[in-house]
């Protein structure tokens, strides 16, 4: 009978290809997950956008373009 020997190398290799397998079902579900819950209509969208709380006014972005002339 053959013994079969694993050195370091093969017991990483095989360590990452675990946590990549694992890595790529939690985001694949996750995907699907969020693609069927939204075709369901169970999630709701905020109308509010990310960059709604920045304000800028007009004459500051006059001011700008006039200093950099």
């Amino acid at each position: 009978m053959y013994l079969l020997y694993f050195d370091p190398s093969i017991g990483a290799m095989i360590v990452q290809a675990i946590v990549a397998a694992v890595a790529g079902v939690v985001l694949f579900s996750k995907n699907l997950m969020f693609k069927i819950k939204s075709f369901l209509g169970l999630i709701k969208n905020d109308e509010n956008d990310v960059f709604d709380d920045i304000d800028i006014e007009n004459r500051d972005l006059e001011n700008k373009n006039s200093s950099d002339s």
